[in-house]
């Protein structure tokens, strides 16, 4: 995923539409992606999400994490939920809930982007590069 973060408003609407396209609830906490303000930079907000690095799959002691088509993929019957790979994760990418037995992140399914009004997000960028 490519980000523009300078046309970012922290509008969070890409948090919805992950909550609600994945867990079929509007609940930005159950998101694979996070705004979050940052003061005194010249970016106002920072968007973290999964760039498909496969560090989580690397570190993961059940196996539960690979990588399919340049995307990584939790296995939810497997994960164990330790929260190994959420400590890895070199982007602070990994989410965890109270109600999601399995950390959350990004599935690359495009939705955010389609959505958002500014154009921050090109989800299918990472994925074009790994296909050519």
């Amino acid at each position: 995923m490519e980000l523009d973060l300078d046309r970012c408003t922290g509008c969070r609407l890409c948090q919805l539409v992950c909550s609600v396209t994945n867990f079929g609830e509007n609940n930005p906490k159950k998101a694979g992606i996070r705004v979050v303000s940052k003061l005194f930079t010249d970016a106002r907000y920072d968007v973290i999400v999964c760039d498909q690095c496969g560090t989580c799959a690397d570190v993961c002691p059940v196996g539960a994490i690979n990588m399919d088509e340049g995307v990584v993929r939790i296995d939810a019957d497997t994960c164990t939920n330790c929260g190994v790979c959420i400590d890895a994760c070199p982007n602070g990418a990994l989410f965890s809930h109270p109600e999601v037995a399995h950390p959350i992140k990004c599935v690359a399914c495009g939705e955010c982007a389609k959505y958002c009004p500014r154009g921050v997000l090109d989800a299918l960028a990472g994925l074009r590069k790994v296909a050519s």
